[in-house]
């Protein structure tokens, strides 16, 4: 067991998975406040797409990933304004034809889309030392930018009307919040992969929440909640031959589950 926690590549999977745990809890918390889970899981499903444009065109994947994720965002905030279809309805036309378009993609470049599963389920025991880089520089200006956004997202998140008639552009913070969960979501492809990213962001928030008082408080909590599924879900990656992305996932939802035995706070 030792030999295998020194290893240079568990190391590294390690540091990327806290670095991506930091991030996730404190978006998480917005993410279940604001009832955005299959929000997040459409933006996911269109990174994919984003993936196979980027292998087509020989540009960055990560770059593809939060270009299509940003499209996307705003064609579903543009389709919003409409009354035809409920916004739930909207998510699932999107979320589905994203990923189905994705997987098109990918496999008309690769010959087969199973090739690039990884990105799909994640692989973080093969993340080298740039990915450790990307994910920690990523995850910082994802923290800054939710920091400087912070009081803002907490108002709308409580009563969208009554922070517009305060002065808060509520478009301009939600279309800086879709950005950041872009980002996330780019960042967080290899670690935990396109499908399994919103479990990550949502579970340790929903843990959390029944643990804690106030805001910042659940923002803690759920980024350490993260950080041991990703530290559990390693272990279980390591010693048991898991798949690393849904054994985080997994890790994270046992974590859930054993909350509902502490008392909530009020």
């Amino acid at each position: 067991m030792a030999e295998i926690l020194s290893e240079p590549f568990f190391q590294r999977a390690l540091l990327a998975g806290l670095g991506i745990a930091l991030v996730a809890g404190p978006v998480g918390c917005f993410i279940v406040w604001r009832r955005m889970a299959y929000f997040g899981e459409t933006l996911a499903h269109s990174g994919l797409f984003g993936v196979g444009l980027g292998l087509l065109l020989g540009f960055s994947l990560t770059l593809g990933a939060v270009a299509t994720a940003v499209a996307v965002a705003i064609l579903l905030m543009l389709m919003k304004r409409q009354r035809v279809l409920a916004t739930d309805t909207l998510l699932g036309i999107l979320s589905h034809s994203s990923l189905a378009l994705g997987l098109i993609t990918v496999g008309l470049v690769t010959g087969a889309a199973g090739d690039h599963m990884d990105l799909l389920f994640g692989d973080i025991l093969t993340v080298s030392s740039r990915d450790v880089m990307i994910v920690w520089a990523g995850g910082a200006a994802v923290l800054l930018v939710l920091a400087f956004l912070w009081r803002d997202l907490i108002a709308i998140s409580v009563h969208e009307d009554l922070a517009q008639a305060e002065g808060v552009n509520v478009q301009r913070v939600e279309l800086g919040f879709i950005l950041l969960i872009a980002l996330m979501t780019a960042i967080s492809m290899k670690i935990v992969g396109l499908l399994l990213i919103t479990a990550l962001l949502v579970i340790p928030a929903a843990a959390a929440r029944r643990l804690s008082a106030t805001p910042e408080r659940m923002a803690v909590i759920a980024a350490a909640m993260a950080g041991v599924a990703v530290m559990a879900g390693l272990a279980l990656s390591a010693f048991a031959n898991a798949i690393s992305g849904p054994a985080i996932v997994l890790s994270a939802g046992l974590l859930f589950v054993l909350t509902l035995v502490i008392p909530q706070r009020n």
